[in-house]
């Protein structure tokens, strides 16, 4: 990936333990599908914003996921709209493709259901998330940008805390399970910073 970028590939710390405690706790075949689907998802990402010209200036892996840093200004709203959906969608194309011969492959069926989840969840109408990002420009190509920040932050809001508030649930009823912690967190942060109006 990083031959296509006109920027470095940035990993934290905070991605390195992360992965690391997943590896000991689960294994390195959850970790390798989550990863590989991580992988596909920044390619869709990459292919589209290279088809339209744009340069991605870094990728930087952080606990709680990529963020891509492009020079999105040269693009038009639905160009960038579709740069934004790219990753979503490779993995929930992937997730059906994967499907067809999962009955007879095993196996297939994880890594299906992995691609399904991480597009899903890219999908939610919270930022910096794929889908939060989508809402903002399509309130902003309608009604103007004023608008879709203010639509951004008041749903993005209303979404993280309700998640956060479903995850600390399950977090307590399943006597502590620690591998909703980092979405919850991830979750919380998202809600402080639309409280702060910051994307």
């Amino acid at each position: 990936m990083s031959r296509c970028l006109d920027g470095p590939v940035r990993v934290s710390g905070g991605f390195l333990l992360l992965s690391a405690w997943f590896a000991l706790e689960s294994g390195f075949r959850p970790l390798a599908l989550i990863l590989s689907a991580a992988i596909l998802h920044e390619l869709g990402h990459l292919l589209v914003l290279r088809l339209f010209g744009a340069p991605v200036r870094s990728v930087r892996l952080g606990a709680l996921g990529a963020v891509m840093e492009a020079e999105r200004s040269r693009l038009s709203y639905g160009a960038e709209l579709l740069a934004l959906l790219a990753g979503p969608l490779t993995n929930l194309l992937c997730a059906a493709v994967l499907t067809v011969p999962a009955h007879s492959i095993p196996g297939l069926y994880a890594a299906a259901g992995t691609h399904l989840a991480l597009g899903a969840f890219n999908l939610l109408p919270i930022r910096p998330l794929d889908g939060g990002q989508a809402l903002e420009l399509l309130v902003a190509w309608r009604f103007g940008p004023a608008a879709g920040e203010k639509t951004a932050r008041l749903v993005g809001f209303a979404c993280a805390a309700l998640l956060c508030g479903g995850l600390v649930w399950l977090m307590h009823e399943s006597k502590g399970n620690l591998w909703l912690a980092p979405p919850a967190a991830g979750l919380l942060a998202a809600c402080l910073r639309e409280l702060r109006g910051k994307a």
